[in-house]
């Protein structure tokens, strides 16, 4: 019976590559934009991501996400360093910044800053030079990918010099900081040279970013710093899910990707359903001869199963192939650099699959049962 159903699956070259493209086309689309949609997201707190030392940030009660700045008191260090389970506390820069370079490039930048003694709250990899760098005076290090937003056609090197909101800057390091969700260079700087660069009156401390002792809880900690100092204080997990919420809520990303994953989904059902069930009209003769010699409803439904499941099974593994290599292609351009296909999508997507394959099946199926075997005498 087997043999039978994949007889009549491949007897028409056409209809079954239709089949397996409406399988690969929803497959693809959906676990592309699903995939690219997760590392935007990500790219929302990746600056939270890369400050691998500290367990807590600090801030004003009003700010809701990382790029959301209202500026703190330089006393409010000390208090927090006053707060009982504290084993050290930093202040923390970021800003926006026009740099330039010597040929007249221009672009926007992101400027931290880290603590001019521990150099705490830079990321984890340097590609060229040392962070010990950044203690020589008017000294950035910036990440990769903004290095070849500013100098496209150049191999990654340091000893560059370039202005920041009008001061000369030497480049002394690179380093593979994660992508931020704007696509702007990130440099990092000395706190102090990065409130120099800053050029704005007041206050300039961004964040205060917290390390928790090692017998004490790091949520615990962070409620104890709020009913002590009267700020937000949130963990570095907490802090990422607060970020990520925020563009969730507040901007178009979900809808827009939304919209294109439900496309595919109803594209690809709507392909794979039509081309199904033109192939079960076109094969109504071989159906119904199979009824004739006593093959019963349960058995075909079973064929059909089985022929669906070949069709699937193809399908998505030649869309999933492909969306691999989409992610494996561009893993070098930097606006795509950091998505990937994760494990994740991979069950998601062939679970919508299944669905389609399954409606497609049982909307398909209903001529099967309801024909008179009697059909393969007539003419």
């Amino acid at each position: 019976m087997r043999n039978v159903a994949l007889k009549i699956l491949t007897g028409d070259t056409a209809k079954y590559l239709g089949l397996i493209f409406g399988i690969m086309f929803a497959t693809l689309l959906m676990s592309q934009q699903v995939s690219i949609f997760m590392g935007l997201l990500g790219r929302t707190a990746s600056q939270i991501t890369d400050v691998t030392e500290a367990d807590i940030w600090v801030m004003d009660p009003m700010v809701d996400y990382i790029d959301q700045i209202k500026s703190l008191p330089d006393r409010d260090l000390m208090r927090v360093r006053s707060v009982n389970g504290v084993k050290w506390a930093v202040p923390f820069f970021k800003g926006m910044g026009m740099a330039q370079t010597v040929d007249g490039t221009m672009q926007n930048v992101i400027i931290l800053g880290v603590d001019d003694s521990t150099l705490i709250g830079q990321p984890p990899q340097m590609l060229y030079g040392k962070w010990e760098d950044l203690k020589e005076p008017n000294s950035i290090i910036i990440d990769q990918d903004g290095f070849k937003y500013l100098w496209p056609n150049e191999a990654l090197s340091i000893g560059k010099t370039l202005e920041i909101n009008e001061r000369r800057i030497t480049i002394v390091g690179i380093c593979a900081a994660s992508p931020p969700f704007v696509t702007n260079p990130v440099v990092y700087t000395r706190y102090s040279i990065a409130k120099q660069l800053a050029k704005s009156e007041g206050n300039q401390m961004s964040f205060i970013l917290v390390k928790a002792q090692e017998e004490i809880n790091d949520l615990t900690l962070a409620k104890e710093i709020e009913n002590r100092t009267h700020l937000q204080a949130l963990t570095k997990k907490d802090f990422q899910h607060r970020s990520i919420q925020y563009y969730m809520e507040h901007t178009g990303i979900p809808i827009n990707f939304g919209i294109t994953v439900l496309l595919g989904f109803i594209i690809g059902a709507a392909i794979t359903g039509q081309t199904f069930y033109l192939f079960i009209i076109e094969n109504i003769k071989q159906f119904g001869a199979l009824k004739a010699i006593g093959v019963t409803n349960g058995q075909i439904l079973r064929m059909v199963l089985l022929q669906a499941s070949v069709v699937a099974s193809i399908g998505f593994s030649l869309g999933i192939g492909l969306c691999a290599l989409f992610f494996e292609l561009t893993s070098n351009v930097p606006a795509l650099r950091g998505f990937t296909l994760d494990w994740q999508v991979v069950l998601g997507t062939a679970f919508a699959v299944l669905v389609i394959v399954f409606l497609a099946s049982i909307f398909s199926i209903r001529r099967v049962f309801t024909i008179d075997p009697a059909i393969v005498f007539r003419g």
